[in-house]
């Protein structure tokens, strides 16, 4: 029978709070250090490059161990997360001193991508989202939940508006049922970090009846979501899922929301990646929210980022936010002053968070009070601008008098950031602390007295009075005057130069003074404990001051760019017209090589008129790029900002579509062409008759008749639609859609123009009226490298293309008489190895790299291989 392995109280300790964390990587409080054990501590190791070592080396019960210094947390904690680790962190829970067993520890948090407050972890300018999901039939509820701002929203649709709300909130964190993983992968991919719960918080009334538990409340009418019945399920999920993970001073998750669908424009999926609105495929591209953030806050910053993803398409709305940056933009001293004052506010939104989870420290407790002086300045100059709006913003903002005198009262100026440090606790708040103060440190000032007390009693001139760990303070004479020592003195060490003794007088004086110094601590844990509590019942004012401060930052930011980069006020109407004059690409004019102009264009559209624009021209010529900036220009519009362009008339869009640039998905296993129809088949089916589509290049992922063919049935949809006549930009290579022109009143042909000059393509990035002739395909090719010897086969076989297909013939009889002419050149050298040594010689030769003296030499050697 095998012997069984041994293990120590330690590891029985570590093995049964392990076994209650599956799935997450442990740290475990031992003394000064967390360590880890056995697997995790190989992944620790591995992923934060410390040390591992063996616990037990070459014994039965032998163990990985890898660990680092407690202090060090902050450090080591972001790495283990980024990596997708979920931590808990196991600490003591008693004091060491305190117990003869084996000290009592505990998980007292546990920390993972979505549920995580430390600024070493969360993104500075980004939301930390948790979101929770869950499907019933072909419905889905969900909800995102940010720990670190409080802020906690629900919506309720189909997948198609759950896959959105997903790429516009970018979760770090996706929980679900483990019954629904198959499902979730297939609508919503793989690329997510999720992780899966057991079956029983879905079912009965658990998740609501915690939602009402948590916001005090008998209903969720009040939220404006008790019509939203999966959306609760998910809201309550989330929230059981934080109580899971040790965290349950949640007071700051003060509300809770509807994500109002009705509100705010449709961006699919698409168009959020294909815009590069936040985030890019391309590896360091410069998306649209690096253009428009120059914001003064974090709050501001993650503000902005929503905008951009959710426009608006009420008028007031977006004309309210218009006016404000036109102030603004108008009164350049008063926005520099409110900037100044907003970057002292810092952030509020996660200060006050901490502040509700009771893990705010001394310092943090400061910056809330500088933040409140911040506030009560903007307020007073937001209440003295000439804009409606802004004394809205005025009279709302809170001030928070009461709570920021009695942080400056009872708060020392410049606290330290740990409150173990002591000194945090201003003077003359409690009198025993006071008391103790000046036993604690005014003692030592008493025992410098003693010392020169002792020596003139004494006659030992270099008596000194010293401290340490052995045995306290001691009183330190040199050999010299050892026979000078008075008799009631006690020797407690002898050195080779020295002795030392001590009184009783001295440790009498030793108790009061470190037994004042523990105490001093309890106390100004106790005072501190009870300020964060009083400053805990003004969280729900100080959110909204927040949210407030947040607002005023992007809108000031929007005048600051505005100015910066020569944007206009865009005019915003309900009509449905669009008339941008001299428009820019946002993102585009910002990495322009210096001194060089961004060629402007113009672009109309109507749904009586000038429905569809067809834009003919070769690649290159900055088909996309227009494309792009017409759905850029319009998005920003409606988030409330100033737009690149002369002049911008925007008749109200509440759907952008796009189908732009190669979207391969090959990855999981889709065609470029089957996820190029997926995308083209979802704006079909949601089309209204306020959509901007933006569509380049349809089709080419298959055969060129098939493609044309597609693409032509596209236009004729579009055109033909009984009720959506959708204003529609249509890029593309194929210049035989030119013809719908003659047919269909609404859609009229555009070209990127181009100039070709001895031979040579200049592109001119101008979109002028009608179709253009040509692909300019091979000017491109040599342009992009291709070799000369096959650029000039292409012209040669283009040319001829073009001669047969003027006679009428198909395609693919004119490239089989060019392959059979290519095959005849061939025939004479198939037998006569002369001539096959002569076509490889003329085979190996770049005619167009030749030098006439290269040439003469290679005409010699050719005679001579026919002379033998």
């Amino acid at each position: 029978m095998a012997k069984e392995k041994k293990t120590t109280p330690l590891m029985q300790q570590y093995n049964a709070i392990k076994a209650k964390y599956p799935g997450a990587l442990l740290l475990f409080r031992v003394g000064d250090f967390y360590e880890t054990f056995g697997e995790d501590a190989i992944k620790a190791a591995a992923i934060l490059g410390i040390v591992q070592t063996k616990r037990g080396n070459g014994t039965e019960s032998e163990t990985a161990l890898a660990g680092f210094p407690h202090h060090s947390l902050e450090t080591y904690l972001p790495k283990l997360v980024r990596a997708g680790q979920r931590v808990a962190i196991c600490d003591q829970l008693e004091d060491p001193k305190m117990t003869k067993t084996i000290v009592k520890r505990g998980v007292t948090e546990l920390v993972t991508p979505g549920v995580s407050y430390s600024d070493a972890i969360v993104q500075q300018k980004s939301n930390n989202y948790l979101a929770s999901i869950f499907q019933e039939k072909n419905q889905f509820g969900i909800a995102f939940l940010d720990i670190s701002t409080g802020e906690f929203l629900v919506a309720q649709g189909n997948a198609e508006y759950m896959d959105k709300l997903i790429q516009g909130f970018k979760p770090n964190e996706i929980i679900l049922p483990k019954k629904q993983y198959k499902e979730f992968v297939e609508n919503f991919g793989s690329n997510h970090y999720t992780y899966t719960l057991d079956e029983w918080p879905y079912s009965g009334d658990y998740a609501s009846d915690l939602l009402l538990k948590h916001f005090e409340v008998n209903s969720m009418k009040g939220f404006g979501i008790e019509r939203m019945p999966i959306g609760i399920l998910a809201a309550g999920v989330a929230l059981h899922y934080l109580n899971e993970t040790e965290h349950r001073n949640l007071q700051h998750i003060s509300n809770i929301s509807r994500i109002e669908e009705e509100r705010f424009m449709w961006l699919d999926r698409f168009t959020i990646r294909n815009l590069e609105l936040i985030g890019s495929a391309n590896e360091n591209a410069t998306t649209l929210s690096d253009v428009l953030d120059q914001t003064a806050s974090p709050m501001g910053a993650r503000l902005l980022k929503r905008w951009i993803v959710m426009p608006l398409k009420e008028k007031k709305s977006i004309q309210e936010r218009l006016n404000v940056v036109d102030y603004f933009y108008q009164h350049a001293e008063i926005r520099e002053e409110l900037i100044k004052e907003i970057r002292q506010v810092g952030d509020l939104e996660r200060l006050i968070s901490k502040i509700g989870l009771l893990k705010a420290n001394p310092r943090e407790i400061s910056q809330l009070k500088r933040s409140l002086f911040a506030i009560e300045r903007l307020k007073s100059l937001t209440n003295v601008a000439e804009s409606e709006s802004l004394r809205m913003i005025s009279e709302q903002l809170n001030t928070c008098l009461i709570i920021r005198d009695k942080i400056e009262h009872e708060l020392q100026e410049d606290p330290p950031v740990a409150l173990n440090k002591g000194n945090v606790i201003a003077s003359g708040i409690d009198p025993d602390l006071d008391k103790l103060r000046k036993v604690a440190f005014g003692g030592k000032d008493y025992l410098l007295e003693i010392q020169k007390r002792e020596s003139e009693a004494t006659g030992i001139p270099s008596l000194k009075i010293a401290f340490n760990n052995v045995f306290g303070y001691y009183l330190e004479v040199t050999n010299t005057h050892k026979d000078k020592v008075p008799e009631g003195w006690i020797r407690k060490q002898t050195l080779v130069n020295a002795e030392r003794y001590i009184t009783e007088e001295l440790k009498e004086y030793e108790d009061q003074i470190l037994g004042a110094e523990e105490k001093i601590q309890v106390i100004e844990n106790r005072l501190y404990a009870e300020l964060l509590v009083s400053i805990a019942e003004y969280i729900k004012p100080i959110q909204l001051n927040a949210q407030l401060v947040a607002k005023l930052d992007v809108l000031l930011n929007f005048a600051t760019i505005a100015t910066k980069n020569y944007y206009i006020k865009p005019e915003i109407s309900e009509s449905k017209i669009l008339d941008i004059k001299g428009g820019r690409h946002p993102v585009i004019e910002r990495n322009l090589p210096l001194g060089q102009d961004y060629i402007t264009n113009d672009t109309y559209l109507d749904p009586e008129t000038q429905q569809i624009i067809i834009i003919t021209g070769p690649n290159m010529a900055g088909k996309s790029a227009l494309l792009r900036q017409t759905g850029l220009i319009v998005l920003m519009a409606q988030i409330g900002s100033f737009v690149p362009a002369k002049e911008a008339k925007i008749g109200l869009v509440d759907k952008i579509f796009t189908r732009v640039g190669a979207s391969d998905n090959l990855s999981s296993g889709e065609s470029t062409f089957m996820v190029e129809m997926n995308e083209t088949a979802s704006i079909m089916n949601n089309l209204s008759d306020r959509s901007l589509i933006l569509l380049d290049e349809i089709g080419r992922g298959t055969s060129t008749y098939d493609g044309i063919s597609i693409a032509w049935a596209i236009a004729e949809f579009l055109h033909n639609h009984p009720s959506a006549g959708a204003k529609t930009l249509f890029a593309t290579h194929y210049h035989e859609l030119n013809e719908l022109s003659n047919s269909m009143p609404r859609i009229k042909n555009f070209n990127v123009s181009v100039k070709e000059v001895n031979n040579k393509v200049i592109f001119l990035r101008k979109l002028v009226p009608g179709g253009s002739e040509h692909s300019f395909g091979i000017h491109v090719a040599k342009l992009a490298g291709m070799p000369s010897k096959l650029v000039a086969r292409a012209s040669e076989i283009l040319k001829r293309l073009e001669q047969e297909r003027t006679g009428g013939e198909d395609i693919k009889d004119s490239m089989r008489k060019i392959q059979k002419q290519a095959y005849q050149l061939q025939m004479f050298s198939i037998d006569d190895p002369v001539l096959v040594k002569i076509r490889d010689v003329l085979n190996n030769l770049d005619v167009n790299t030749l030098t006439p003296v290269e040439a003469l030499m290679k005409l010699d050697e050719i005679q001579r291989v026919l002379k033998n």
